[in-house]
This record gives C-alpha cells, sequence and structure tokens, in this order.
C-alpha cells in the first residue's frame, strides 16, 4: 500500500479488502448450496451435536452436489435455534414464508396454505397412549386454539388444523404443560414411535412395547444430533398383540420374536430387526436377520439413524429415505456400517430359529374384547375417517376415567380405544359412548376406512379424500353385506400418508380431465389387493382415472363381485384378488349391476 497511508489505515484497508475476498468467497460456496455463514469455514470441523449432519452436507458439496432446499434451510438456520423467530411472528399474526414452513415443522406447525391460512399441529405420543387427562386437554386446547377438532392420524398420533399464526406459540407451549410434545413430529425427524395399541394388555402378546416405545421416545427428544437426518423416519414395535401395528412399513420395524431353544443364541423373546419399509414408494420392511434383546433396542434403531444421517441423499428429495440407502448398499454393507457404530457384533438367527408370530384380529380394534386381566376389556371407539370434535375428547376422557383404567389408546387404524372396563359396566360405557355421538360398533367396511387429510387441509391433496371414504362407506353399507374384515384406504396423493397400496382397495387421489378444453374434476387410480405382515404385498391398479363422484359404484361393484365369485365363505378379499389377474378382476367387476 501507498506510504500516504498511516498504519492504522493501512490495517483498516487490510482488513476491508480481506472481508472483500471472504464474501466473494462465500458467495461462490453459497452457489453450491452451502450458507454464506458455513462458507469461510472451509478447513473448520464442525463441532457440536449438529456436526455429523453439517459433515455430510460439506461431503455432498465437495463432491459437486447441490443441497436440497431442506437442507440449505437447515444449514442456514437450525429450526431450535429459531424459536424466537417464531415468536417474533406469531406476535405479529405472521404467516412462514418457505423456509420458516419448513422449519416450524420441528416443532410440529405444518402452515397449509393455500389450502388453509393457519398451522396444522402434530403432537408426539409415544405408543400413541395417553391419559385422560391428556386426551381432554387436547380438546380443550383445540377448542381454544385451533378449529374445535381434532385427528387421529396413521401414526397413532393426534393433530389439531386451523391454528393462526398468533396462536402457534401458545399451541406449542400448551402442549408441553400437558406433559406432551410436538417436537420433530413432521419435516426431516423420526416421528410419532408406534406401538401395540394393547400393550400390557394383550392376551396373545409376546412383550408389552410401552417401555421400549418410551425409552426410544425420549433418546430422541433429548438428542439433538438425530435431528439432522436427510429426510423423515419412522420407527415401529410390535408385541405379537391382536392388533396390527403395520411395523413393516417403518424405516425401522422391531417385531417380537420368540427364538426357540438349539440356534446357538438365547431362546425366549427378542425383537427381529427390519429394515426399509415405505410403501409410498411401494417397499415394505425387510428382514435383516438380525434379532435384537429388547433392553437393546434404542441402541441399535440409534446405530441405524447415526448411518442414515452420514449417508443419506442430501440432495433428491426423492430418493432421501433409508430405503434408498440399503437399495444402494445391499443390507451387509449398511448393518457392517451400524455395527462399526455400535463397536460390536449383532446378533443373527435364521427364520427357522423363529417361531411363527400369532394371528392377527384385523376388527380386535372395534368393539369389546377381553384383556389378559380377568373381567377387563378394552372398548374400540369408531370414530369417522379419524376425525373427533373437541367435546367429544373431553367426553372420551370422561367415560375412560368414569369406566376404564384412565389411558387412551391411539390405533394407527384412526380410531381409539378406552381399557380397563369391567365387564359388569361395558354396556354403561357403550352407552356412555353412544351418547356423545360415537359407538363401538362398525361394518366391515366402516371398521376398516382410513382416509389421510386430503385437499379440504392439504395443499398436497388431488382430491377430498375423508368426504370421498364417508361417501362410499355410506353408499355401499346401504347395498352389500360383508361377513368379513375389509380395508379401504384413501390416500390424496402419491406420498400415501394413507398407504393405499397395503389397502384390500385402495384409491389415489387423482384429477381427471372430462372435457377435450381441459376440465378436470377430482377422482382416483384404483389399486387391489394390498396387504401386510405375512400378506405384505402392494396393491395392483385395477382403474385409473375413475371420478371421486363415481368410487362408490366403483367400489360396490368390486365387493358384489367378491360375493358372487369367491372360492368360499372362508375366502377373503385379499386371497380372492390375488387369485385373478387383472383383466380377469375387470371383467368380474363389470358384470355387477348396481343403481
Amino acid at each position: 500500500m501507498s506510504g500516504d497511508f498511516e498504519p492504522e489505515q493501512k490495517r483498516y484497508l487490510e482488513g476491508f479488502m480481506a472481508g472483500l475476498q471472504i464474501a466473494k468467497t462465500s458467495r461462490s460456496a453459497a452457489s453450491n448450496g452451502a450458507a454464506p455463514s458455513q462458507a469461510n469455514a472451509v478447513a473448520a470441523e464442525p463441532t457440536g451435536p449438529d456436526a455429523a449432519a453439517l459433515r455430510a452436507q460439506d461431503r455432498t458439496i465437495k463432491a459437486g452436489g447441490k443441497l436440497s432446499d431442506p437442507e440449505k434451510f437447515k444449514r442456514e438456520l437450525h429450526p431450535f435455534d429459531g424459536y424466537e423467530k417464531l415468536k417474533d411472528q406469531a406476535a405479529k399474526n405472521e404467516a412462514p414464508k418457505a423456509d420458516d414452513n419448513f422449519r416450524w415443522r420441528f416443532f410440529g406447525l405444518f402452515y397449509c396454505a393455500p389450502t388453509q391460512k393457519s398451522y396444522m399441529c402434530r403432537l408426539r405420543i409415544p405408543n400413541g397412549i395417553l391419559s385422560h387427562r391428556q386426551f381432554s386437554g387436547v380438546g380443550d386446547l383445540a377448542e381454544r386454539y385451533a378449529g374445535g377438532y381434532a385427528h387421529v392420524t396413521t401414526r397413532a398420533n393426534l393433530q389439531m388444523r386451523e391454528v393462526e399464526p398468533k396462536n402457534a406459540v401458545a399451541m406449542v407451549e400448551a402442549i408441553q404443560d400437558l406433559g406432551l410434545s410436538s417436537r420433530g413430529s413432521g419435516a426431516d425427524n423420526i416421528r410419532n414411535v408406534t406401538g401395540t395399541p394393547t400393550a400390557g394388555i394383550d392376551p396373545q402378546e409376546l412383550i408389552d412395547t410401552r417401555p421400549y416405545a418410551r425409552e426410544w421416545h425420549f433418546h430422541i427428544l433429548n438428542d439433538r444430533s438425530l435431528y439432522g437426518i436427510p429426510r423423515k423416519f419412522n420407527v415401529g414395535f410390535d408385541g405379537g398383540g391382536m392388533i396390527p401395528v403395520l411395523e413393516d412399513t417403518n424405516d425401522i420395524g422391531f417385531q417380537a420374536v420368540a427364538v426357540k431353544d438349539g440356534f446357538g443364541v438365547e431362546p425366549g423373546i427378542w425383537f427381529k430387526l427390519m429394515l426399509g419399509g415405505i410403501t409410498g414408494h411401494q417397499d415394505f420392511a425387510r428382514a435383516t436377520g438380525v434379532i435384537v434383546k429388547p433392553e437393546d433396542a434404542t441402541k441399535v434403531a440409534d446405530a441405524v439413524v447415526r448411518v442414515f444421517i452420514d449417508n443419506g441423499d442430501r440432495t433428491n428429495r426423492a430418493k432421501a429415505r433409508l430405503k434408498y440407502v440399503l437399495d444402494a448398499w445391499g443390507f451387509e454393507k449398511f448393518l457392517g456400517a451400524m455395527e462399526d457404530k455400535l463397536g460390536q457384533k449383532l446378533t443373527r438367527a435364521p427364520e427357522t430359529a423363529l417361531e411363527t408370530r400369532p394371528p392377527y384380529d384385523r376388527l380386535a380394534h372395534i368393539g369389546a374384547h377381553p384383556q389378559k386381566q380377568k373381567g377387563l376389556h378394552w372398548l374400540g371407539i369408531v370414530l369417522p375417517v379419524g376425525k373427533i370434535t373437541a367435546e367429544q375428547m373431553r367426553g372420551i376422557g370422561k367415560i375412560a376415567e368414569k369406566f376404564g383404567d384412565g389411558d387412551i389408546r391411539l390405533t394407527v387404524w384412526q380410531n381409539l380405544l378406552i381399557s380397563g372396563v369391567a365387564e359388569e359396566r361395558v354396556a354403561a360405557a357403550e352407552a356412555a359412548i353412544e351418547a356423545i355421538g360415537l359407538s363401538t360398533k362398525a361394518t366391515s367396511i366402516r371398521a376398516g376406512l382410513v382416509a389421510c387429510t386430503g385437499n379440504a387441509g392439504c395443499r398436497l391433496a388431488l382430491s377430498d379424500t375423508k368426504r370421498h371414504a364417508e361417501e362410499i362407506a355410506h353408499w355401499c353399507e346401504a347395498r352389500v353385506q360383508l361377513d368379513g374384515p375389509l380395508n379401504i384406504h384413501l390416500t390424496g396423493c402419491p406420498n400415501s400418508c394413507a398407504q393405499h397400496y397395503i389397502g384390500d382397495i385402495g384409491l389415489v387421489g387423482t384429477k381427471v380431465q372430462v372435457s377435450e378444453d381441459g376440465d378436470q374434476v377430482e377422482g382416483y387410480h384404483v389399486h387391489v389387493g394390498g396387504g401386510f405382515g405375512p400378506d405384505a404385498a402392494c396393491g395392483r391398479e385395477v382403474y385409473h382415472d375413475v371420478k371421486a363422484d363415481d368410487a362408490p359404484r366403483a367400489v360396490e361393484r368390486m365387493l358384489k363381485a367378491y360375493l358372487g365369485h369367491r372360492a368360499s365363505a372362508d375366502e377373503s378379499f385379499l386371497a380372492f384378488t390375488r387369485r385373478h389377474d387383472i383383466d380377469a378382476l375387470k371383467a368380474l367387476f363389470e358384470t355387477q349391476a348396481v343403481e
């Protein structure tokens, strides 16, 4: 520099020029998906609880990849560091922009515009079980801060809708006042932990899943490093009870199994480790050959998640789930990486070492059923496509307290159970349930009816699934009498929150063109023959572009064809549809007369 400058001026200008160079470097790195605040620390090794996720992002950038927008959002401002910003938006009753809409899902808040100019708030309820006071309290919050109702979800969870921005923080904090949480219930997080809804009361269960779901739940809540995953992640625990948990649709499925003697491992009850379920992508969790001591389930799940954090896709959201790491690596390489995390070998056992799981009862989540405790019953209560009003929630809370043991048990079938009802009080409890507009009785059609939120509350949905599900049930119940279980699943988009691929009949929303001018109406692609557990398989498409108005009659034809052409009274709808190819099924369906 020129000698015309004083020493202090020189130092100032040198700093100024260095700052310009840093800014230039930051902009260059930011264009590759890195946040400016991270870019000038090229040589710095990330530290703290977010380090593993940041290193994974850094490797992606260094390899020439471009981070997806959600990865950029997390890198620029970790959601848990943005709570003051959320509070400021609430004080102004201000809607979030795209980046914050993603971030606030880490607090369980989903802004639903343009469908609804408000948030949906989703909870975390380990194993789907909460007390009558908590359930009634959620009803109060739904009335005070939301639309006056809640939905039971397909993860045995609760969510409330129509939460104005000004009420978002009050809702999240009031949920914690109830001893519940909404933390990490959306976005790139480990979602609500499911378990057998009849855990601890089921006559045939192999193990009570409650302590293991609870341990994993609190492990997640109290370790920020587990919030750096590339995409959402599901874990389910099946204790061998009567009601299916659909653990084989989860990224991790822990299936209770009885291990026989004589196979080189300790006989008794273990968890069978299943990995990679994601039925929206037409895949079920697959057996790994690994069995896990129940007390080690959290440790093993932690290892799975940490391998996923290190190696999941940070660029392509469609390929960012665990399934795609498994597809690329194969199970043995993945299990080896888990063993590196654990610092020990996993326990292997052949399928021949495992006893057959006790059978499901696909209607055990509806009506009165005897518990393992002598003289006590659980009551399965039907909720119309998972919806319950605040007043009904308070009513159920009082009934559970008065007639039962005080627990409310949510199921993945979008309904709930109250447990501990004495045999001599079952009729009185059922009468009290009827008095608040609900029931413990349902036809096979309604008992297995599952529907996502639909376009009444979700911007991704292409059809009004809950309304159409009710229309299908109302129409078919009056015209078809079934004598066995049936699952009809309606989902509004290919994300398949209602898991249409595993339904006996699965409908996925679409738009159907009805004129040469391009006019469209709501409709569905229809699949048949889906199943889970021992019947696991994705349904096959039988109809494309069925208008929603025509869906009830289409389902009626299918059910009538089944009743008229099944091989015997014992043949299920699932077995019937799998026995025929699609063309043969269509031909049978089309012969049925409907009104």
